[in-house]
């Protein structure tokens, strides 16, 4: 089927007061993101998942039992999560749904506690990956990747994730990753996407 890359749902300035930069969104989207779809086309061209939607490649191409995944592996699911990304964030759905609410704080005791294991889990992966909340067996967890796995390839169905590879976040940061979680949270995350993953769970 091959894979494209989706424009952005929004602006690449719309995010400047929020904490992600247009240079940033130039870079991660335009670039990036763009060699994840270019080399994955490569590889998966005349292999045995060519015809295979994005999400069976993913599943169909993770091996458990290596440290170090296939190249079409880390770049059909690096493009699979970013998908995932430019959704989860944007300019709008700032105010979160009750019913998310609600779990949050079932879950971890208060959103703040929420935020804060988010953050530590984002902080904690060593090198590049990504750390999500996600679903699993009806009960929300956060949970960290290394690279570009991601939640599916182990049964959980993610709600939100944040990418915290270096080019996520170095123009605007540098090497301060806890600021950058910190603003993720507080100010980029669509809350409404979120409880729409939920709901769609």
């Amino acid at each position: 089927m091959g894979f494209e890359l989706p424009e952005l749902p929004y602006e690449y300035d719309s995010l400047e007061k929020l904490g992600m930069s247009k240079e940033t969104l130039e870079f991660h989207h335009d670039l990036h993101h763009k060699a994840y779809v270019d080399n994955g086309n490569k590889l998966l061209e005349g292999s045995p998942h060519e015809a295979k939607a994005l999400e069976d490649i993913v599943k169909d191409t993770y091996d458990n039992s290596k440290i170090v995944q296939s190249g079409l592996f880390n770049n059909a699911s690096q493009h699979w999560n970013h998908m995932q990304f430019w959704e989860m964030i944007g300019p709008s759905g700032k105010t979160m749904p009750s019913e998310l609410e609600e779990g949050i704080v079932s879950e971890f005791g208060s959103f703040e506690k929420f935020k804060e294991a988010f953050c530590a889990a984002g902080v904690g992966q060593f090198g590049s990956g990504w750390c999500w909340l996600v679903l699993n067996n009806g009960k929300l967890e956060i949970t960290k990747t290394p690279n570009g796995e991601n939640p599916i390839v182990h049964g959980h169905t993610p709600l939100l994730g944040c990418d915290v590879w270096e080019h996520s976040y170095y123009v605007d940061y540098r090497n301060r990753r806890p600021d950058y979680l910190k603003a993720f949270i507080d100010n980029l995350v669509n809350w409404e996407k979120v409880t729409e993953n939920l709901n769609n769970a």
